[in-house]
């Protein structure tokens, strides 16, 4: 198997990393998809990218249709959305990787296409993005983590991705339990990127304060009894406090601070479902799902009441 022809649908952080990536191969042929006034903006502004301004060719989803390798990288909120521009791009020999944070971008994407076209992965980024301009340090950059569902096994489709990236910067990590890979990273998610977005505060503050570190256990300990609830079971969480890390600030502060809206409906309230179904009681994620959504509804002016 070979992957010659390669989609990218969403150009946020996660998207820009792979177009950063297969810009750097002049042999791979690559685009993003998108349509209407994005893809007008896109074609006419690019995106900047550590600087550097790039300019990938932009087909609408009708003209990607039959990628090799289908990337979708769109917004959580957006991704039901793109549903349409999914079932337009993916026809029987497509390969799909979806790159979204959380634990369920497959099921939901798996109710437009054969759910086995769909290889599950994560990503490990630390980026900043601002307004049309992403940042990252490419270096240290983790990258790309996939594998199967249902076996252990590095597959035909993963050895075909994993000769496409190494033509390129981009880094790829073979994983022999993606799901658990997948809870793993959504509860470093839950405990790190959350408690962070309430407070305003830096990556730091978990190790500086013990109030901002219970609730970081707190959360912790409700996302590891729900995956438990479903035979789900991981290692430890990164705890480490490198100094380039001190100040930083995850998505979804990032999010808020730009008045942006928030991907809390990909972390609490998943987990909240997911609890839910299992008779679980999870008050940490509830308690964080209510804030974050009323910062929300601040920053869009709800609140305003002079």
């Amino acid at each position: 198997m070979e992957i010659k022809t390669v989609a990218i649908l969403g150009a946020g952080a996660i998207g820009a990393y792979f177009i950063y990536g297969f810009s750097a191969a002049p042999d791979i042929d690559f685009c993003l998809a998108a349509k209407g006034e994005r893809r007008e903006r896109l074609q006419r502004d690019g995106i900047c990218i550590n600087g550097k301004i790039y300019k990938p060719d932009v087909k609408t989803p009708e003209e990607a249709k039959g990628a090799d390798l289908l990337l979708v990288a769109t917004k959580y909120n957006g991704l039901r959305g793109a549903l349409e521009d999914i079932r337009a791009i993916v026809t029987p020999q497509t390969v799909l990787l979806s790159l979204l944070n959380g634990i369920d971008s497959e099921e939901i994407i798996a109710s437009a296409i054969d759910p086995s076209q769909i290889v599950y992965s994560l990503m490990r980024i630390n980026s900043e993005r601002k307004g049309n301009s992403v940042t990252f340090n490419a270096e240290k950059t983790p990258g790309l983590y996939a594998g199967e569902k249902n076996t252990a096994e590095e597959t035909e489709r993963l050895q075909a991705i994993r000769r496409l990236l190494d033509k390129t910067p981009l880094k790829y990590n073979f994983c022999s339990d993606i799901i658990s890979e997948q809870w793993l990273k959504f509860t470093l998610n839950i405990a790190y990127n959350l408690p962070q977005a309430v407070l305003g505060v830096g990556y730091a503050s978990y190790f500086d304060s013990e109030h901002v570190g219970f609730i970081r256990d707190r959360l912790e300990e409700e996302a590891r009894k729900v995956a438990a609830a479903y035979g789900i079971t991981y290692g430890p969480l990164e705890n480490t406090r490198p100094r380039w890390l001190e100040k930083a600030r995850f998505s979804t502060l990032q999010d808020l601070e730009a008045k942006r809206h928030t991907e809390i409906d990909m972390f609490c309230k998943v987990l909240m479902e997911k609890a839910a179904a299992k008779g679980i009681t999870v008050p940490f994620a509830e308690y964080t799902y209510h804030a974050i959504k009323a910062l929300e509804e601040k920053n869009d002016g709800k609140f305003d009441y002079a």
